[in-house]
């Protein structure tokens, strides 16, 4: 399953906060996109954090995962996890009828 994970901060949180944890938050994520459970990351341009494209089992599967990772066990962020499939809705532009 193809999931979109987004970092919340949590009351707390700060880049002053976040210093502490941040080499381990690499290897940790490092490890992560050997084992192919990231299979992208990305700093989000809006505000600091990280969008993540993950693939696992299933969205609870995945909160376990990305709970283990530094700054969420620090209590510093949390994730919303949203599930993605394909696109099937390109097949109406070829029902019969339409040119």
């Amino acid at each position: 399953m193809k999931l979109l994970c987004l970092d919340r901060p949590l009351p707390g949180a700060s880049l002053e906060a976040f210093q502490p944890y941040l080499l381990d938050e690499v290897r940790f994520a490092w490890n992560l996109y050997k084992s192919d459970f990231i299979r992208e990351c990305n700093f989000r341009m809006d505000r600091p954090g990280v969008a993540i494209i993950a693939e696992c089992d299933s969205v609870e599967k995945a909160r376990e995962i990305l709970g283990e990772i530094p700054l969420a066990k620090a209590g510093l962020i949390d994730w919303d996890i949203i599930p993605l499939g394909p696109f099937v809705n390109w097949e109406m532009l070829f029902a019969p009828g339409k040119d």
